[in-house]
């Protein structure tokens, strides 16, 4: 069948040319428009619930809010995992559902479901859903600074909040802007409790006599004069004085009493949860533009920096607004890197085939054929969705190499089938239709295995299709492209090879001989292969031994998730002790900052406490997310690497009571949003009570620290929050006319403040606190003497109706699935996870004792590579199985495709060696490089395989079936053929040698495939070379004429 379409293709050239030309444009096109990402998008599908509930504690938002909706989200269709956040005034609620889920069918189903929970939830309590975006959706954030000094933090954040946020939100796929750092402008009421008393006035009467006096209203038309006037009756409040002649009551003497007599009122900064700073100089104001989910991130930032731009003329003078994190930064690196490494690739595979075959245009036959082929990959990539980011370029890069193997394979056998015919035809000139038949033939001979084995090495990588979750999502694209440009190579190896054969391998050919490199191999491989027909069975032998002595450095290689990733910026986040106030975290913020700027590589240093104002983002104060940005390679001192510039960090960066962790941004959001972990490690401990919890996480902290390779181990606290208690009694509340309402109404109010509502300023609005003031509410005997005006008309204090008291509490609570849970926090360098973890866990079970009801899983990347790895247990097996039944049809012979299965392993042995020279670990990355080399070298025994059968047959045809002929079919089919054998090694190796020597981005996980595949290459051939032609005299032996011949004859 493939012999048929191959002299139909060189009948119908034309069709065929035409064809490609159409398929290089629409390929060009595709090139062109398609979408351009760093890494493919790996977060799980989330719909977030964000639910602010002002003033209260961890605990009562978990028992009021968090703990209510966790439970009804665990039975939404589709759900994989419900994590709550429990914060001061916040809940986040985090459902993940399964991989294929559509998130907008997710979102629509979670909303169904909050419908049926919201009478449930208390009054004030507002759940909304988050932006549908991911967590990897933070791809810009800047920040607004004033060296000038003209505008303080309050005029900074209302420029954010009231102007450039808006401006961004109008562009096409942002999902949001979300606000972070500055202060808030407010208008403070505070209420001096005597005066109020005297007055007899209560708190609840100032708050309503607020609210009326902070409105406006309209009185339809009126008509004077034949026109229409409409009418409106202002009432904003827009001054302080507008607030102090708010009227309360009329006092004796029919005396009005204004809010003025009975408060103070000014302007002040709202309570706080979110804290940025820039470069170690003071604090600013932030902003993070999120992505939509699935969307273009290179167009999206290009079109915020030009809004940007736009935007810089309409701010105020001395505003400027300076960059702190770009994405678009790396996804450029990674994908010029990626180009520039396609095109060293074409370069150097375009000189090899010139080396071998010693004449231009037919070595222009193959390097003409693989950017037709990378084109088709790329128009079905385009139409697939697919982006183009470090994964799936990468795909392609694999497999290049491969890709001109069918057509160096096919121009060598046109090359040998001229020679023999100019021998069999001496000073006859081959031309015209004689020409054609016999290019025709000669693809026709080696055609149909070719592209059986091109089918091979693209079936090869369906165990990469079937991983999950993140390491599928984050594989797939560099599986589907691979498996496209296999693909596309092997329909054109059958189609326009043929035909370009015809036209371009023409004139004078030189014969193998003339060329020194060919005559070189012949004259090293003969004498080896003579050595090796004379004893098989010992040449079988010492293979077997090669390959058992692999065991070795497999035995010794460590394994990780994926190597890490230099995406060019760096978070440092480090956690301190919980219960830390906004100033203090302020004050060690810029301390951190000003110790990071210190390293001369930093170009700028954006420090967050706390959390920006999206549902993205559930940090606690005491969190401190800090992005590094540096300055260009060209600017680093000399021999400066990304590993050392983050052992400095971590010298610099001392600060007592912050336990430092370094990770690339990226990689963090991706690993706190699937697992919740912020480090390569996590362990979760999950029980009923907090205080088991925390000592359970506590004693993992403290074995964990002594674990080899552990740089930092860190149990969130929870029980390290400070509560003042106010712990009513009921009788004597009862004694006053008084029920637990009131007293607490009191306790929300005075002590806490409450909001009142907004004045409207312009465009702007700002919030109105009433509260007591600071004098009667900044320690406990304050607090005791807060006095409280009761319904009978007399005047107790708090202290009469409760008692307050200090104590510990939860500063955060954090549930997966309902349940709560501690988490420990583990960094770990210098050694690879899996060995860790291994360590860490036999500790664990030795030392570390948990009550019942308890139960502890390990979390992170972790959790990934182990299901990576049980994925692959079972997936490469049936792989090898799907090659198996290829070469059966290939050679439609039992004995010889399990013959070419027999040395598969042998290129794995040269793969695992060259993994422990280099020092890698095994990961996912490398695996995959592994399952990519099984079809390379198969393909590599087919072509050895094919030329001794083809040998065999010519002497089988001659009559001639002694072992005689056998060894010297042998040596013809091996011997004489070094050079296309040669050229396929020589090809591969050269196409992945770019990748592998490569630095840039991109380079760590794309050297971990190529590392397995060149090491392959160099022990596949060798044994092949060897190995086969030995093995196939001992089975062809048995079918032999008895004549014994002694096989020490010359045949050539």
């Amino acid at each position: 069948m493939i012999a048929a379409l191959i002299r139909w293709s060189v009948a119908n050239r034309f069709l065929v040319l035409l064809a490609t030309l159409f398929v290089t444009a629409w390929g060009i096109w595709s090139v062109q428009s398609t979408p351009i990402d760093a890494l493919p998008d790996v977060s799980d599908v989330q719909v977030i619930i964000r639910t602010p509930y002002p003033g209260q504690a961890p605990q009562i938002v978990e028992n009021q809010v968090t703990y209510p909706l966790a439970t009804t989200m665990l039975s939404v269709p589709g759900a994989k995992t419900v994590r709550g956040y429990s914060f001061f005034g916040d809940s986040f609620v985090y459902v993940l559902f399964e991989d294929g889920t559509d998130l907008y069918w997710a979102r629509s189903r979670v909303l169904e479901y909050l419908s049926q929970i919201q009478s449930r939830l208390p009054a004030s309590a507002k759940p909304a859903l988050g932006p549908d975006a991911t967590g990897v959706g933070w791809i810009y954030q800047y920040a607004l600074v004033d060296r000038s000094g003209g505008h303080d933090l309050a005029q900074l954040r209302a420029l954010q909040d009231w102007f450039l946020k808006f401006e961004l939100k109008t562009l096409p796929n942002v999902a949001e802007v979300a606000t972070v750092g500055g202060m808030v402008k407010q208008y403070q009421v505070q209420l001096d409790p005597l005066k109020l008393a005297s007055l007899g006035i209560t708190q609840a009467e100032v708050t309503e006599a607020i609210g009326k006096a902070n409105q406006e209203t309209g009185g339809a038309v009126l008509e004077m004069a034949e026109t229409e006037f409409i009418v409106r009756a202002s009432g904003y409040l827009k001054t302080l004085n507008d607030f102090r002649a708010i009227p309360l009551k009329l006092g004796a003497g029919g005396i009005p009493v204004s809010l003025g007599d009975v408060a103070t009122i000014q302007l002040g900064p709202e309570m706080r949860r979110g804290i940025t700073e820039l470069d170690g100089e003071g604090e600013t104001v932030g902003g993070v533009v999120i992505l939509r989910s699935g969307k273009n991130a290179r167009e999206t930032i290009a079109a915020v920096k030009t809004k940007l731009d736009e935007l810089k003329r309409s701010l105020p003078p001395g505003v400027e607004i300076v960059t702190t994190y770009d994405r678009s930064k790396l996804i450029d690196r990674a994908v010029e890197n990626l180009s520039h490494k396609l095109i060293e690739e074409f370069i150097v595979v375009a000189l090899v085939c010139g080396i071998f075959l010693w004449h231009l245009r037919s070595s222009l036959v193959a390097i003409i054929s693989l950017p037709v082929g990378v084109l088709i990959a790329f128009i079905v990539m385009r139409y697939q969705g697919i982006n183009a980011n470090i994964m799936s370029l990468g795909g392609i890069a694999i497999a290049i190499g491969a890709m001109v193997d069918a057509a160096v394979v096919m121009i060598e056998n046109a090359h040998k089938k001229i020679e023999a015919w100019h021998a069999a035809n001496p000073g006859e000139e081959l031309k015209g239709e004689r020409h054609w038949h016999v290019m025709t033939e000669a693809a026709a001979e080696v055609g149909p295995a070719l592209f059986y084995c091109l089918l091979i090495i693209t079936l090869s990588f369906i165990p990469v299709f079937t991983l999950e979750a993140q390491e599928g999502r984050l594989f797939g694209p560099l599986a589907f492209t691979k498996t496209y440009a296999m693909a596309a190579a092997a329909g054109l190896s059958v189609t326009l090879v043929p035909v370009l054969m015809g036209y371009w391998i023409r004139g004078r050919i030189p014969s193998e001989q003339q060329n020194p490199l060919n005559r070189w191999l012949i004259r090293i491989y003969q004498p080896a292969l003579d050595v090796v027909l004379r004893r098989p069975k010992v040449t079988l032998l010492v293979a077997l031994l090669v390959f058992v002595s692999a065991l070795w450095p497999m035995s010794r290689l460590g394994g990780e998730f994926l190597p890490p990733l230099d995406e060019g910026d760096l978070l440092y986040m480090p956690s301190a002790l919980p219960g830390l106030s906004a100033q203090k975290a302020a004050q060690l913020l810029q301390q951190t900052d000003r110790l990071i700027k210190t390293v001369p590589e930093v170009e700028h240093v954006f420090g967050k406490a706390g959390r920006a104002e999206t549902a993205t983002d559930p940090a606690p104060l005491e969190m401190f997310e800090t992005t590094i940005q540096f300055k260009p390679h060209e600017q680093w001192r000399p021999g400066m690497t990304q590993e050392k510039l983050v052992e400095e960090l971590d010298r610099v960066v001392r600060v007592p009571g912050l336990t430092n962790i370094w990770i690339p941004p990226i990689r963090n959001r991706i690993d706190m949003l699937a697992t919740g972990i912020k480090s390569p490690i996590g362990v979760k401990v999950a029980g009923t009570n907090l205080t088991e919890i925390d000592a359970a996480t506590q004693a993992v902290e403290r074995v964990a620290k002594d674990v080899p390779g552990v740089s930092s181990a860190l149990a969130e606290r929870l029980t390290g929050g400070r509560y003042i208690d106010v712990d009513i009694d009921r009788k004597a509340a009862a004694r006053y006319g008084l029920n637990i309402a009131d007293v607490q109404s009191i306790v929300a109010g005075a002590i806490g403040g409450e909001k009142v509502g907004e004045t409207i300023e312009g465009l702007a609005r700002f919030p109105i606190n009433v509260r007591y003031p600071r004098e009667w509410r900044d320690s406990l005997g304050a607090l005791e003497r807060l006095p409280i005006y009761t319904p009978l008309g007399s005047q107790i204090t708090l202290g009469t109706v409760a008692k307050i008291k200090v104590s510990d509490g939860p500063p955060m609570l954090k549930s997966e699935n309902a349940r709560p849970s501690g988490w420990v926090y583990i960094d770990v360098r210098g050694r690879d996870i899996a060995s860790v973890v291994a360590d860490l866990r036999r500790v664990v079970n030795e030392q570390v004792k948990l009550q019942p009801g308890m139960s502890l899983s390990y979390s992170g990347q972790f959790e990934f590579l182990e299901r990576a790895n049980v994925r692959l247990k079972l997936v490469v097996p049936a792989t090898l199985l799907i090659i198996f039944v290829l070469l059966y049809l290939t050679f439609a012979r039992f004995d010889e495709a399990l013959l070419i299965m027999a040395t598969l392993p042998f290129a794995l042995t040269g793969g695992a060696w060259f993994l422990y020279l280099l020092g890698f670990n095994l990961s996912v990355a490398t695996g995959v490089g592994f399952i990519a080399l099984a079809g390379v070298s198969a393909e590599f025994g087919v072509i050895m395989l094919l030329y001794l059968k083809n040998a065999w047959a010519e002497r089988e045809d001659l009559g001639d079936r002694t072992e005689f002929g056998l060894v010297a079919a042998i040596r013809e089919g091996a011997v004489q053929r070094v050079r296309p054998k040669a050229m396929t090694v020589a090809v591969i190796i050269a196409g992945l040698l770019p990748i592998l020597l490569g630095s840039g981005t991109g380079s760590e996980v794309m050297s971990r495939i190529a590392a397995p595949m060149v090491g392959g290459m160099v022990t596949a051939p060798l044994l092949s070379l060897f190995v086969i032609p030995a093995a196939y005299r001992l089975m062809r032996r048995r079918h032999l004429s008895v004549e014994p011949i002694s096989p020490q004859g010359k045949v050539v």
